[in-house]
């Protein structure tokens, strides 16, 4: 098969797959029909403070493998669903952000900034329909970018580089998340190790289980997804239970202002929205690729870029369009390029995309890395026709989001007065509920118990989760890649130093450890500093 009907097939995959139903005679496509109601969940989650897209996900994902089962069928509705959801959360994130200044997920928080500015000065419509069109264009760009980046550097990886070189360049990426996350890199590669050391309990070629300590419990291996959602989800719910009890004033109900004046936003204010979007699009794809580093950040960049480049009479941070376009554009180019390292290597940058490795790992049938782009004249890659049903399930969403995607954000304002006492439990109930669903196993229930209140105590103790989670994902590719590698040297234990690009990755991994170690030096020490050399 040439590149074009690789990709035909993938649209079609999605377009002419297994039938949902059918309207006068017209099949639906299942694969649409869930990228559609993804999207939907995603933006009432969104707009929902609390809940967020990597929640909604973690929820989604036990309930729809008891579902649709464990068949090649059931991969791109599943995933096409979780990539509706992660787009439709950051989309609906900013609606109490603008309306309440109450951000409903974390990388809205930069919109706050502006838009409740506007909202009080009666432009909440302005706002709402501002940060639509700057994040459904900052996503499409981001998607574009994923759709031509992903597949060329899938093959670069695939042509040079052995199983020495892909384990070393698994150590860079753990490294890198473990430097950037977090307060310290010492707390990251804290979290890192433990991962790696759960991921081992029960593993490996060994004929009894490792580490499993004569339990038959142990021997099995931790349950993956009961692991990763104790400790991503509910060790926050705990921390927000915690909170919940301290602050019992949490939950003041926030008037919102009536709307007055025009909320239209023209052809013209669209036109000179452009350039910030443009710039912030950009910022957020380039971090999006990044691994561990996530769409807070690129949110926080993107609004600071804009800043500069602003010259308007309003100031940004005083209700001005062009900061929502800003952060907007960012924090949703994040959609697409974080989906980047996960395809062409198979490693997951962020939580959302976290959840997007353990749809394809639960199912089989699709390994995200290098190989899923292999052309192949004699026979067909099934793998990369799922990978172009996955990019067309992600148009779609934009698609969707286009055309629908700023009604449904002005219809669920409501969705922000939920309290947060009916809402936590809500949370707790739907993520014990979809582990049982998955694992059908109350042992399952006590791991996720366990982990959450693993998750808890690494908050308290301020260190990050992120590279626990994905260390905990990749240890099973490391270390097959390292028996790999060995095997291949002929039981050379050196093997991991001797080829030169193995040696670059290792080298790149100290020093981003080093690096982001530096301590820093305060303003006043600089302004000190600097007075001293004068």
């Amino acid at each position: 098969m040439s590149p074009l009907e690789y990709v035909w097939a993938g649209v079609m995959a999605v377009i002419a797959g297994p039938v949902a139903f059918e309207i006068f005679g017209l099949g639906i496509s299942l694969t649409v029909l869930m990228v559609f109601g993804g999207f939907l969940l995603g933006v009432v989650g969104g707009a929902t403070p609390g809940l967020s897209g990597p929640f909604l996900m973690a929820v989604s994902l036990p309930i729809l493998l008891s579902i649709f089962g464990f068949t090649p069928d059931a991969l791109l509705p599943v995933m096409g669903f979780l990539v509706g959801v992660m787009k439709g959360a950051t989309v609906g994130g900013a609606v109490p952000a603008i309306l309440f200044n109450t951000p409903g997920t974390p990388d809205a928080m930069m919109t706050t900034l502006d838009g409740y500015p506007m909202a009080q000065k009666g432009q909440a419509g302005k706002a709402l329909r501002t940060a639509h069109f700057a994040s459904v264009s900052g996503d499409t760009f981001s998607d574009l970018v994923l759709f031509t980046c992903a597949p060329f550097l899938a093959v670069i990886v695939e042509a040079y580089l052995g199983f020495g070189e892909k384990a070393a360049l698994i150590i860079l990426s753990m490294a890198f998340i473990a430097a950037v996350v977090g307060v310290s890199p010492l707390k990251g590669m804290i979290a890192a190790f433990l991962g790696l050391f759960v991921a081992s309990i029960g593993t490996g070629e060994d004929f009894y289980g490792r580490l499993s300590l004569g339990t038959d419990v142990l021997a099995g291996g931790v349950p993956m997804i009961a692991a990763v959602m104790g400790v991503l989800i509910l060790g926050e719910v705990l921390v927000a239970f915690e909170n919940m009890w301290r602050d019992r004033r949490a939950n003041v109900v926030v008037k919102e202002t009536p709307q007055s004046g025009d909320n239209r936003l023209t052809w013209k204010e669209r036109k000179g929205l452009m350039p910030f979007i443009g710039i912030s699009a950009l910022v957020g794809t380039v971090v999006g690729a990044l691994p561990g580093i996530g769409s807070t950040l690129a949110a926080t960049l993107g609004y600071a870029t804009g800043d500069k480049m602003h010259k308007g009479p309003v100031k940004f941070g005083q209700g001005t369009p062009e900061g929502i376009a800003a952060t907007e554009a960012a924090n949703s180019a994040v959609s697409g390029s974080n989906l980047i390292p996960v395809l062409s290597l198979g490693i997951p940058g962020n939580v959302g995309a976290v959840f997007i490795i353990l749809a394809a790992e639960s199912i089989g049938g699709f390994n995200p890395g290098p190989t899923v782009f292999r052309f192949s004249a004699s026979e067909v890659n099934s793998e990369l026709v799922i990978a172009f049903g996955l990019f067309t399930a992600m148009m779609l969403a934009n698609i969707f989001n286009w055309v629908i995607g700023g009604r449904i954000m002005a219809a669920c304002g409501f969705m922000s007065r939920i309290s947060s006492q009916v809402l936590l439990p809500m949370v707790l109930l739907l993520t014990l509920t979809a582990i049982y669903a998955q694992e059908t196993s109350f042992t399952a229930i006590y791991f996720a118990l366990a982990f959450a209140v693993l998750g808890y105590l690494l908050r308290k103790l301020r260190i990050p989760t992120l590279p626990f989670v994905i260390a905990f994902i990749l240890a099973a590719n490391l270390e097959n890649a390292f028996r790999q590698a060995f095997a291949v040297s002929g039981g050379d234990p050196w093997f991991l130093f001797k080829s030169p690009l193995s040696l670059v990755f290792l080298a790149l991994s100290v020093a981003v450890v080093i690096f982001f170690s530096r301590p820093k030096i305060p303003e006043t020490g600089k302004a000190a500093a600097k007075e001293g050399k004068g």
